[in-house]
């Protein structure tokens, strides 16, 4: 039986923090999780149900088909048990391919020892029972294995992502210290955004925030900016399958009639910028930009939407008291100009958070790379705050 029908135990891996939005993405596309953990989840797929998960998630990063479990020792172990594996029957001898690891043994102080292992055990295999050898390298554009070892237990997987699904394909120009499409699209998912309503976007910088909410609004996925994956470089692949797939990506877009998307900047490049993320994306007929200072943003009378910010959380003390008095003017942007709304503060300065002069009603953990983050929810009410008996 292929692999690419035959069910097998499936890791999808995502950052830290974004494990819960990932779950609720699988679930929505019809899967059952089976475990979960602090970077993913475990479910039973085949790696034609692979492909739907690979061009669907917006907060997942890699879709990992498990091949093989053993007890390894060291690097001996690791080749012996993997130069017995068939690989002739999944791997084309002639093709391209990547070894990704992630090794904690006591015996391995360079986890590329580990991969070269892996590769000799895959190359010695092919060679001996096709008379041909595979090229690799660290592009991981065509079939990618991957090999988990932690102290004597390893498991090694087909990686049917190829690169990380966490970067969505549409962003051409990222601009300073941008979000990661994968972070961007989760915390939008935390927010009570009913996907209808404003959103609004100051300080948009390179617009990921701002796209990512119009590509969720209208369900717009980001396997429509992808044309390759792992999964499309085995033997079995069926091209017909992918491409019904992608079919789906197509036909599930949706309209969303007076859907009012505003992202801002200060910075007229930044704005140029975004512009054209937005035209890579797709959606730029959706978005109204503006160059202006944030407290210039329009933001819609009489409504209830969503104001979403990302200020910089600064490195250094001359920076830190520059931004105390932006952070300042923030809260006086919410509570002057977007009363009806939930505002959300994304940052990763608590201290300069303090500056809004807002309380939170939520503050929800993410990471921002290694930086611990929170998104920080703030219930804005229209007038005066009341209660009508």
């Amino acid at each position: 039986m292929s692999l690419y029908t035959k069910k097998g135990a499936v890791t999808v891996t995502c950052n830290k923090r974004l494990t819960p939005f990932l779950e609720q993405e699988i679930r929505e596309l019809g899967f059952n999780i089976e475990e979960t953990f602090v970077t993913g989840v475990r479910i039973q797929a085949s790696i034609n149900e692979c492909i739907r998960l690979n061009l669907n998630l917006r907060c997942g990063s890699q879709v990992l088909y498990s091949l093989k479990q053993f007890t390894a020792q060291n690097a001996d172990d690791i080749y012996q048990e993997l130069h017995s594996y068939p690989w002739e029957t999944i791997l084309p001898p002639d093709s391209y391919l990547s070894i990704t690891s992630n090794v904690l043994n006591e015996t391995i102080n360079n986890s590329m020892f580990a991969n070269l292992r892996v590769k000799d055990a895959i190359v010695d295999r092919l060679r001996e029972k096709t008379g041909k050898r595979p090229s690799t390298g660290a592009e991981l554009s065509g079939a990618v294995i991957n090999l988990f070892w932690k102290n004597e237990n390893a498991e090694v997987f087909l990686d049917t992502s190829g690169d990380s699904l966490a970067r969505h394909g549409y962003r051409k120009i990222p601009g300073r210290a941008p979000m990661l499409e994968a972070l961007a699209a989760a915390t939008i998912l935390a927010t009570r955004w009913d996907r209808k309503s404003p959103f609004i976007n100051p300080m948009c910088g390179s617009g990921t925030v701002a796209i990512e909410a119009a590509l969720i609004a209208t369900n717009t996925r980001p396997g429509l900016f992808r044309d390759n994956y792992a999964f499309m470089h085995l033997i079995g692949y069926d091209e017909s399958v992918y491409l019904a797939e992608r079919g789906q990506l197509e036909n599930q877009i949706k309209e969303v009639p007076g859907l009012k998307i505003i992202a801002s900047d200060l910075s007229e490049m930044a704005v140029i910028n975004a512009r054209k993320n937005a035209k890579a994306a797709g959606v730029a007929d959706l978005i109204t930009f503006k160059t202006c200072d944030f407290a210039q943003t329009p933001v819609p009378e009489n409504e209830q939407g969503v104001v979403y910010m990302n200020p910089e959380y600064g490195l250094r003390l001359g920076e830190i008291q520059e931004l105390e008095e932006t952070y300042s003017r923030i809260g006086d942007f919410l509570k002057q100009r977007c009363g009806g709304y939930n505002g959300y503060i994304f940052t990763g300065n608590l201290e300069l958070a303090k500056k809004i002069g807002l309380k939170a009603s939520r503050r929800i953990e993410f990471y921002n790379s290694t930086l611990d983050c929170r998104l920080l929810e703030y219930e804005l009410y229209a007038g005066t705050r009341r209660k009508d008996k």
